[in-house]
């Protein structure tokens, strides 16, 4: 019973990942072997053999060389360096841990970025006698881009120095300035000797001025638990289970957040909507989910979701494009080649994808950016991907699991770039609404004003002039409606006219593309038109998504706020895709991107004159609704 005791106590400890960086010789593996060795981390059979193997070395059987115990390849035994990752298990009263063990040299850069990807904490090692070297740079840079919340200075080899606190002050004061430069929130400092083992997980009396925790000390008290992101809930489909024909399940890990069953979810990037029915974990069903827990998850509805599609909370959703821009680690001999194919992993999607751009490479040594090319083995740059296919993400430094992505190589299958999507949206996404504001820019120009007054107009036509503004989701019923209220306002003997968005995709404005400032001229260029049409005394409908809040503001602004009349064409995200199935399928696939509501965002009225939901009324009725707002508004 107490076997089972200590391995039911020892399930519930707080599990650290941790790694350790540094220079070659700054005794990063020494460190790691009197850890394992002083918590009693290392197996009978592996201490004879660290024993026997410190022994050939000349060293006494008494001597150990700590460092066998992490460097296991032949290699590294031979030539006294760390080549590859190793990872290490050991665990205290207080915590387990697990340790990767990176290497030093400037050639294996690309290994110590994956040791350090699923860490919560580095540990930089300084040699004492040496001070703050290049490699250190090159690590803490990498240990900030990857996100690491929290990083340990330890300055070893302080018996070197003579456990001098004016030395270790220096190398404190030498760091400090450069972790200045970088993104992160948490870093100690701690004088250590891992040959003789000060401060290592005893507190040592030779360096008296020191009155912080010892390494092992602060690596089991440093709050981790808080780095955890579970406010926004992410869970990647990794499988869909049949159990049976009854039975449709989808399992995966919770990358983040919390999930209950009763919650409502939203399936990305299709965007159908259901709520949770329940969660199963290895234990039976659970009431709440964390990350990382495996789960399968079922719902109250059966909708059509598949691996690599995501479920998140409805009012709390990532970023669905096919165009982002990302830093990355280039793994390969072969250099990182612009506009190839590649194939990019995201969570539980693939998807072919191009590095349409590299912005600069960053010299990690001084920190500069560089004008570039391509990227070499271990070299990093910031670079923009286009993606056939649309991914739904978090910027990395807000949520690492989601914010993380791997490039494979098509043709041979392997590994070429691990990248961190950054919390920047690409340019030609980016909405600035330059063009509305053209004061100043066409000062040699006057406006012209006519010699017909509106209320000559207002008399010989017998009505006002305005703008009815239909807003809306692709799909959503805009144009229909537009064309019916055309019908309904001639019959009444209106003059009435239609800008259609279609219609001026293919005529006034072919010229555009569907880039968020594109989107934004082509909504300025219908709203002078309209303005025009109204000037001249004609009643004018727009029928255009108009996916940005600020641009039907500018649009109003510029037609007169007593003239424009915002209509919101509302239907619910399976409507709108029954309804443009080819469309919405493109989309989906990436062949059309920047897709309002897939991978652009569509910005709902808040405050619109009237809403119509297409869902609930024919299209007859909701011409009804709006010549009813018009009449009451004593325009008709």
């Amino acid at each position: 019973m107490k076997v089972l005791e200590l391995l039911k106590t020892n399930e519930k400890k707080e599990l650290l990942r941790f790694v350790t960086a540094g220079s070659v010789d700054d005794g990063k593996s020494t460190l790691i072997g009197r850890l394992l060795h002083e918590s009693k981390g290392i197996y009978e059979d592996q201490l004879e053999a660290v024993k026997l193997a410190s022994g050939k070395k000349g060293s006494s059987l008494y001597e150990l060389d700590f460092a066998l115990v992490t460097d296991g390849l032949k290699a590294e035994r031979e030539q006294g360096i760390t080549i590859d990752v190793a990872y290490r298990y050991f665990s205290t009263p207080k915590r387990k841990f697990i340790i990767a063990d990176t290497p030093g040299h400037e050639q294996y850069t690309r290994n110590m970025a994956t040791g350090a990807s699923t860490a919560s904490l580095s540990v930089i090692l300084v040699d004492a006698s040496q001070g703050v070297l290049t490699q250190s740079r090159r690590h803490s840079f990498i240990s900030s881009l990857l996100g690491i919340p929290h990083m340990v200075v330890a300055v070893n080899k302080m018996d070197l120095v003579d456990y001098s606190e004016e030395v270790f002050r220096e190398i404190c004061d030498d760091f400090a300035g450069f972790a200045a430069k970088l993104e992160v929130r948490d870093v100690t400092f701690v004088p250590v000797s891992a040959l003789k083992g000060d401060n290592v997980t005893t507190r040592s009396k030779k360096t008296p001025w020191y009155q912080g925790p010892t390494l092992l000390g602060h690596l089991e008290e440093v709050h981790i638990a808080g780095d955890r992101n579970l406010i926004d809930m992410r869970f990647p489909v990794q499988y869909v289970s049949r159990d049976n024909p009854d039975f449709r399940g989808y399992a995966g890990t919770l990358s983040s957040g919390v999930m209950r069953p009763g919650d409502k979810v939203m399936v990305l990037p299709s965007g159908n909507k259901s709520r949770v029915a329940e969660i199963t974990g290895v234990n039976g069903a659970l009431k709440e989910a964390f990350p990382p827990l495996g789960i399968t998850v079922t719902l109250e509805d059966e909708i059509d979701i598949s691996r690599g599609d995501m479920l998140v909370h409805e009012n709390n959703r990532p970023r669905v494009t096919n165009k982002f821009e990302a830093m990355v680690v280039w793994m390969s001999e072969t250099p990182m080649k612009k506009s190839k194919g590649y194939i990019v992993k995201h969570t539980t999607r693939t998807a072919p994808a191009a590095i349409t751009e590299l912005r600069y490479k960053i010299d990690v040594d001084t920190m500069h950016r560089l004008e570039a090319d391509t990227l070499a083995l271990n070299e990093i740059g910031r670079v923009v991907i286009t993606s056939n296919r649309p991914l739904c993400f978090d910027p990395y430094s807000k949520n690492r699991s989601t914010g993380a992505f791997i490039i494979i190589d098509r043709v041979s299958d392997n590994t070429v770039g691990a990248g961190m999507i950054l919390d920047r949206i690409p340019e030609d996404q980016l909405y600035t609404g330059s063009k509305w504001d053209v004061a100043g820019e066409r000062s040699n120009l006057e406006s012209k004003e006519s010699m017909i007054k509106p209320e000559e107009r207002r008399d010989a036509l017998g009505h006002s002039s305005f703008t009815v503004w239909l807003t809306g989701a692709p799909g959503a019923g805009k144009t229909t409606i537009a064309y019916e209220l055309e019908r309904a306002l001639f019959n009444n003997g209106v003059n009435v006219s239609v800008l259609d968005g279609e219609n001026t995709r293919l005529g006034l404005s072919r010229d555009l593309d569907f880039t968020a400032d594109d989107r934004s001229e082509n909504i300025r260029r219908a709203a002078q038109v309209a303005k025009l049409l109204n000037d001249s005394g004609l009643v004018t409908i727009c029928a255009f998504l108009s996916p940005y809040e600020k641009d039907r503001k500018n649009a109003q602004e510029l037609i007169g706020a007593e003239k424009f009349f915002e209509i919101h064409v509302a239907a619910e995200q399976e409507t709108c895709e029954k309804r443009r199935p080819n469309l919405y399928a493109k989309a989906k696939s990436g062949e059309i991107s920047n897709f309002s509501t897939i991978s652009a965002p569509y910005e709902t009225p808040k405050t619109p004159d009237l809403r119509i939901s297409t869902d609930e009324h024919a299209p007859s009725e909701s011409v009804d609704k709006i010549i009813h707002l018009l009449k009451r508004s004593n325009l008709i």
